[in-house]
């Protein structure tokens, strides 16, 4: 029992360094010497990993690589709560506050999809409608802001096949998306009057992943009229410190991020 401790430290170190050590492994003398322990002593700890299949053991090239059992093990850990349970109260406690309708978006691929809502006392219609609707990313401000925080491929490659539905839905021309998109970006947030909708306006900011990537937003609806310039900054500011707290949160293998049809599942349930 008094060595269990020892062992599991040496166990999270030679996890932490094979894990900064890239996807092609270490041998053991690379190991020893990184942790600065014995070879005997390392080797043993290495052998119980790899029969706990924790880690992988090629035996041509003597390299100790993370086993697929981590990753498992990581999506079941995480996987406590997903996007929709974690924004839930979010929603409804901007609801409250603000008296705003709010949704929850999602990226599917070219198009942002509704997973959830709580309305507000306003009647409000929306570029995706009730939960489960779909729109372009770039049209609509939780769409818009979506595709602004993309990485630049993505971006260029999202533009490329939706510009065409853009020009038919609202005249947009390339130039015109991508100075919206830069100044979305500068902004953290998207609350562009689109017109589509007359008398009906939004804001919508980014939830990201750990690498900066919009993954979800989280956008209101609401009336020109109601969403005053004052009420706008103040409202952004509110909506980017609860998106900050939901990515936080982030399980990166929860399905509703990785594919649409399990995100309508989940909001139907």
């Amino acid at each position: 029992m008094t060595e269990a401790p020892g062992v599991l430290h040496r166990a999270a170190c030679l996890l932490r360094i094979l894990a900064e050590g890239g996807v092609s492994g270490m041998r053991l003398t690379e190991l020893a010497e990184a942790i600065a322990l014995p070879r005997p002593s390392v080797h043993r700890v290495l052998r119980s990993m790899v029969e706990e299949r924790l880690l992988d053991f090629d035996a041509r090239s003597k390299r100790y690589t993370l086993a697929l059992a981590l990753f498992e093990l990581a999506a079941r850990a995480g996987n406590r709560m997903g996007l929709r349970q974690i924004c839930r109260p979010v929603l409804l406690r901007l609801t409250e506050s603000l008296g705003e309708t709010l949704f929850l978006l999602v990226r599917d691929g070219y198009e942002a999809v509704c997973i959830d809502r709580s309305t507000g006392p306003f009647a409000i219609r929306s570029f995706t409608g009730d939960i489960g609707g779909r729109v372009p990313l770039g049209i609509g401000q939780g769409a818009m802001v979506m595709l602004a925080f993309l990485p630049q491929e993505e971006q260029d490659e999202v533009i490329r096949h939706n510009l065409p539905r853009l020009r038919e839905l609202d005249g947009t021309d390339e130039a015109t998306l991508r100075a919206e998109l830069a100044q979305v970006r500068r902004a953290g947030h998207c609350g562009r009057a689109f017109g589509i909708i007359p008398g009906q306006t939004g804001l919508a900011v980014p939830i990201l992943d750990r690498e900066g990537r919009a993954v979800a937003a989280l956008s209101i609806g609401s009336t020109i009229e109601h969403l005053t310039a004052e009420r706008s900054g103040i409202i952004a500011t509110l909506m980017k410190a609860e998106a900050a707290a939901v990515a936080a949160q982030i399980n990166p293998f929860d399905p509703v991020l990785r594919r649409a049809s399990a995100a309508m599942e989940i909001a139907a349930g």
